[in-house]
């Protein structure tokens, strides 16, 4: 039997209910998190509570205190993924929306949340086939950020993905600036120095780009995080997606081949495992 925490409660999931009205089904008004929890330790914690909060600020959210901290995260994650038994590794998904009703106009600052649980699966490692995207751009906002408020770009994203029969999609930003694939960061390495689109992009301000950034700058790699051209990822010696998934090397973008394979990437690897 699956368990599922609802604002804190253990409950079968055959048994949820949603209190109606319900602003996030209605307005899409909160927001969302993907955590992994190995043998009860939440990989990157600390990032995860600080999105959360900086979400929560910028909805206007009142955040639960099981919530609002890393060590008090863990702890609700891990207590959920051991009522499933999930103790080796597990995805937990944690959706957080506003309370109350109204119109546009909120009534509350108060927020439900869900958490639900799965076993594992790291991403593919395999290197991917990608290209940009041409039904859908980004959009820099107060809330782009976070996961959630433009998840309808990511499943237009992911339809084109698959339509045109590739691995991975590189979005672009409405000035043509590299922002993000369509569920991980992006990032690559030239000359020395490693890259990555800035938030201004409307890319999500994903953990584990947070994390790659904090490792190549405590290792001395050089980081350049701006508005770049969508030429500027072609003429990467390496490119790479990442996510709490995993890292996944770019074979090509459209018709350009590119490296899987280098010394910085693999020695990022390395670095972030310790």
């Amino acid at each position: 039997m699956s368990l599922v925490l609802f604002d804190g409660a253990l409950l079968p999931a055959a048994d949820l209910a949603l209190p109606l009205p319900n602003r996030g089904l209605q307005f899409n008004d909160g927001f969302f998190e993907t955590l992994v929890l190995r043998n009860g330790h939440l990989r990157y914690a600390a990032d995860h509570a600080a999105r959360m909060r900086w979400a929560a600020t910028a909805l206007h959210l009142h955040l639960p205190a099981a919530l609002s901290t890393p060590s008090g995260l863990e702890q609700t994650m891990r207590h959920l993924a051991d009522a499933n038994d999930l103790t080796a590794a597990c995805r937990l998904r944690l959706q957080l929306w506003r309370g109350g009703g109204g119109l546009y106009a909120p009534v509350t600052a108060a927020a439900h949340w869900l958490v639900t649980a799965v076993p594992f699966e790291a991403g593919p490692t395999t290197p991917a086939r990608a290209a940009f995207a041409g039904s859908i751009r980004t959009h820099f906002s107060p809330v782009s950020f976070c996961k959630g408020p433009y998840a309808l770009h990511y499943v237009l994203a992911a339809q084109e993905r698959a339509a045109r029969g590739l691995d991975d999609l590189l979005l672009l930003d409405g000035q043509g600036h590299v922002a993000e694939a369509v569920a991980a960061a992006v990032f690559w390495l030239r000359e020395g120095v490693l890259y990555t689109p800035a938030l201004e992009s409307g890319c999500v301000a994903g953990v584990r780009r947070a994390h790659l950034l904090r490792v190549a700058q405590q290792r001395s790699l050089p980081c350049q995080i701006g508005l770049f051209p969508a030429e500027a990822v072609l003429a990467a010696e390496v490119a790479f997606t990442a996510n709490v998934a995993g890292i996944r090397p770019l074979a090509s973008i459209g018709e350009t081949p590119l490296a899987t394979m280098h010394p910085l990437l693999e020695a990022l690897r390395r670095w972030e495992a310790v």
